[in-house]
Formats: C-alpha cells, sequence, structure tokens
C-alpha cells in the first residue's frame, strides 16, 4: 500500500488562490502548485528532493480540479482556507492537509549532494522524523544511526551502502518498511519474525506456488470449483446452500487497467454475485493477503452492516523532534448501504500474512453487529499507508508514519489483531492430515 498523493484545487475560486507552495502536517512533503502542474518535494532538515509530477486533467467534481500522471494516479487540493488546503488520494482513507508556506526550501532549487554518508543521513532523518514503532521495538535509532555512520567512507560501494542501510532497519522486522535498489533490482522487505517463511521466493512465487498449496486443505471443503473475481485477487465459492466463502487475496489489482474507481466498481460486481439472497453465513479468509486500498475493505463492511460505526481514526506523526505528537484523528464510518447485502453471521479467516489493508478490513469489521467471529492467528501488524521515499543515489525505501486507532484509542501495530478464537493456519499439521482448522472451527462457530 505504497502511498500515493491526491492534489485538489478549488476550481470556484480565482487559480490564484491555490497558486504557491504548500508544506504538510506531517508527512515530509512540500507542494508547488503554477499553473495547470504541480510539483511535489520530499524534505528533511538537510534535503530537498523531487517525487512527484502531474498535470491538470479537465472535469473534477465542484470545487475540485484533478491532476493526473502516467501511473493512471488521480491526483486532486481543495481549500480550507486562505493558507490551507486538504489533500485526498482517491484510495487512501484519509486526508493530508497542507499550509502555504513563503517558498520551497533553498534545498529544493539545488541538486542534493551524492556521497554515501549524505545517502546514510536523509535515510536516518527520514526514519527518525516519521518512524511509528521505536519505543514498541526497542530500538535506540541515535545509536543505530550513529553505529551507521561511523562504516561509511567517501570510498563505500553502492553495495556495501545497501547493506548498511538494510542493517540499520533490519532490527524493527517491519513489513511496512523496504529498501531497493532499481539499479541492481536488490530488495529488503521487512516481516515479523515466524511470518516470511512463505514470502522468501517473493509475492510472484506466493501467488504462483505457495498460495494453491496453502489453500489445498481447504478446496476439500467447498462445493464445487472457486470463482474467480477482480483480476483473481478475488475468489468466491459456496461451502453448502446457505454459506459463501470469499477468499480475498489482496486490496489492489482489481483491474487490468485504470485506477481506484475501476477496482472498486470490479469489487462491487463481484459482492452483488456473493451476497445473493438466501445466505445464511458468510466465511471471509484474509489469510494470505497483501494489502492494498484501504476504501475497497470499507466498501466490503459497508455491505455487512447493520448499523454505522467508526472503523478506525486515522493519524500521522507531525512532529519530527516528539514522537509522541500525531495529526488529528480523521474517522473512517462504516454506514449500512443500499446495495445487496448481507446481515447474517460472519467469520474471518487471518493470520500472519494477514498484511496491512487485509488489517484495516479486519478492524473495520471489529465494530459490526452482530459481532463477526475472528478465526486463526494474529495478523502482521502493519497498518500506515508506505511512506515511499528516494535517496539521492536512487535508491528507494519506505516507513510506516501513521495509526489507525480504534475507537477506544487502541492500536495494534506490531503484534497484529488478535483472533477471538485462535487456531491453526496452514500449519505443517494441518497440511500432512488434509484439513483447515481454522476454517473447520469457523464453521462450528457459525453454525445456523
Amino acid at each position: 500500500m505504497l502511498f500515493q498523493l491526491a492534489f485538489i484545487a478549488a476550481a470556484t475560486l480565482d487559480s490564484a488562490a491555490v497558486q504557491g507552495v504548500w508544506r504538510t502536517e506531517g508527512y515530509g512533503l512540500v507542494v508547488s502548485i503554477a499553473g495547470k502542474e504541480f510539483k511535489a518535494y520530499e524534505e528533511t532538515g538537510i534535503s530537498c528532493l523531487p517525487s512527484l509530477t502531474a498535470s491538470l486533467r479537465p472535469g473534477g467534481k465542484k470545487g475540485t480540479a484533478e491532476f493526473g500522471n502516467s501511473d493512471e494516479q488521480i491526483f486532486v487540493v481543495s481549500l480550507e482556507a486562505r493558507d490551507r488546503v486538504r489533500i485526498h488520494s482517491e484510495g487512501a482513507a484519509s486526508d493530508m492537509f497542507a499550509r502555504r508556506t513563503a517558498g520551497l526550501p533553498a534545498a529544493c532549487g539545488q541538486p542534493t549532494e551524492d556521497t554515501p554518508l549524505r545517502n546514510v543521513d536523509i535515510f536516518a532523518q527520514t526514519f527518525g522524523a516519521h518512524y511509528i514503532l521505536f519505543g514498541q521495538k526497542k530500538v535506540d535509532w541515535p545509536a543505530v544511526v550513529s553505529a551507521a555512520r561511523a562504516k561509511v567512507t567517501a570510498k563505500t560501494t553502492r553495495a556495501e551502502l545497501f547493506v548498511i542501510l538494510q542493517g540499520m532497519i533490519e532490527p524493527l522486522h517491519d513489513a511496512h518498511t523496504f529498501l531497493a535498489d532499481p539499479r541492481t533490482g536488490t530488495q529488503y522487505h521487512g516481516a515479523r519474525p515466524g511470518t516470511d517463511s512463505l514470502l522468501r521466493g517473493g509475492r510472484a512465487n506466493l501467488l504462483k506456488n505457495e498460495v494453491p498449496k496453502a489453500f489445498a486443505a481447504t478446496a476439500k471443503y467447498l462445493k464445487g470449483p472457486l470463482h474467480p473475481w477482480c483480476n483473481d485477487q478475488v475468489w468466491s465459492g459456496k461451502i453448502d446452500e446457505g454459506t459463501a466463502y470469499l477468499r480475498l487475496l489482496s486490496f489492489s489489482g482489481y483491474a487490468k487497467s485504470g485506477g481506484f474507481r475501476e477496482e472498486l466498481a470490479a469489487l462491487e460486481m463481484a459482492l452483488d454475485s456473493v451476497l445473493v439472497p438466501g445466505l445464511k453465513r458468510l466465511i471471509i479468509d484474509v489469510r494470505i493477503n497483501m494489502g492494498g486500498a484501504d476504501p475497497l475493505g470499507l466498501a466490503i463492511a459497508s455491505r455487512l452492516a447493520t448499523v454505522p460505526y467508526v472503523a478506525y481514526s486515522k493519524e500521522a506523526r507531525s512532529d519530527p523532534a516528539n514522537r509522541e505528537a500525531w495529526t488529528p484523528g480523521q474517522a473512517s464510518r462504516v454506514t449500512p448501504t443500499t446495495k445487496r447485502s448481507f446481515k447474517g453471521a460472519v467469520a474471518i479467516l487471518t493470520g500472519g500474512l494477514t498484511i496491512s489493508a487485509g488489517e484495516t478490513f479486519t478492524q473495520a469489521m471489529m465494530g459490526r453487529r452482530p459481532a463477526v467471529v475472528r478465526v486463526g492467528e494474529p495478523t502482521q501488524g502493519v497498518f500506515s499507508d508506505v511512506l515511499g521515499r528516494q535517496l539521492p543515489n536512487g535508491f528507494r525505501f519506505g516507513l510506516p508514519n501513521e495509526v489507525f486507532r480504534a475507537p477506544d484509542g487502541k492500536t495494534f501495530d506490531g503484534p497484529g489483531i488478535p483472533p477471538t478464537h485462535p487456531a491453526p493456519v496452514f500449519s505443517a499439521a494441518d497440511r500432512a492430515a488434509g484439513k483447515d482448522s481454522a476454517l473447520e472451527k469457523a464453521l462450528e462457530l457459525t453454525k445456523p
């Protein structure tokens, strides 16, 4: 779930109202809007690197103007006040806010020094300003940075630098941290210990080889074959005449072309076919779910809701020096839909590979009434959008800078969301016996 920007400029006002430079509250971004073009920059205390450029698109809702780029992202900026704008991204569960500033930082107008030590320092400052879990992970970041800097010389090679940077974040064991060198294809992705065995061959191998093996026993409980939806990211079937089975492998890639709107349309079509009249119970399987767009999970939750409720409230780190300072919370609500829906018994199967948007979906279902039965093992424990960044040498990296708070203020980052009813997930014993203990438990608990 990589962070995507969306900038919306109020069309009913003089265009001069949104021209200028805006600094986000949190997120470390500076945005320059000039005419029909905006540019985003990634800012630290020692650097300013260009990040994104987009151009004005025709149309858009009243009071807004849309910008787009070649990646089929829709970038949208609405004026909240004379010196404050709201920044929304289609596919994101919350908005950013930015305040007008006098101009671009001086560093934005000149090349950033590309030396091994400068790359380490930009990497270190970005994590220091935005990463959310140093305390919980018991990581002394200043000490980590000091040790890393001591290893760097002017002759440090590109490969050696990658190893040094990876070593800085590896102890976090965080699935929303990554480091990549596009030039060589070298990549590192974090993961919670004990949950990464199926991920070691990469995502392509997971989907092609590991998913069929993991779900081999599950197929024995189904009446007939599974039906693919949403570009093979969603699968549905029947366990019996009154029981539907819905497997969600991700919340992304739902359409072969287009952006979030096309993906949502594909999901709505699938749900219209799955939530048929006469359904008595629904088993939702997100034991392997690689994440994506949080609002797709909210769309499913709205089909299953009986009353409105708050799914979660999203906040971001807002002060580089104060790790306890957060942006004001933005609540995401689940509201019963007028579309085809289901109000009966629901069970969700979760595990260590329930990741990111798979977890925010699980969290969004926790307020549902009647209560959802959660069966399996704790989720991965990463909820934030990934704040994507770059270094002067071309390395890309990412980190979580947000929390998703439950209505009572609780967060689940780190250990993940626990099941209400623990059960083995793809265990060696289950595979040898050809059984699915978690699915069996869910069927038992939701028996009509």
